[in-house]
């Protein structure tokens, strides 16, 4: 069984930085793509962003020039960089893999004041 926890939420204000970390249970060399979403509450959850084994990345539109996703699979980690957020950031976010089904972690809790 796999399992993925995320980790580095938190309260930052407008223009301010966080980095989220999604560890998995299992070596990430393992697990194609691994995806970043995030759920805004009365929203609908959306892909963020994703990374292959290759290391290609592929991003939302609203997040495109501010966030970048990494992984490093000695740690089995893989990284969300958020910089310049803004309110409309705000969202518990996801990491998730299709690996057996699909597998989500539990969320963690972005917010951005102005």
């Amino acid at each position: 069984q796999v399992y993925l926890t995320e980790s580095g939420g938190g309260l930052v204000q407008a223009g301010g930085s966080l980095r989220l970390s999604c560890r998995a249970s299992i070596d990430i060399s393992r697990i194609n793509n691994i995806n970043w979403y995030r759920q805004a509450p009365g929203n609908q959850r959306e892909l963020v962003a994703t990374i292959t084994t290759g290391g290609s990345t592929t991003y939302a539109d609203p997040v495109k020039g501010r966030f970048t996703i990494s992984r490093d699979n000695a740690q089995k980690r893989v990284y969300l960089q958020m910089n310049s957020l803004q309110p409309e950031d705000t969202a518990v976010y996801y990491c998730h893999s299709r690996i057996y089904g699909g597998v989500w972690g539990q969320g963690t809790q972005v917010t951005v004041s102005s």
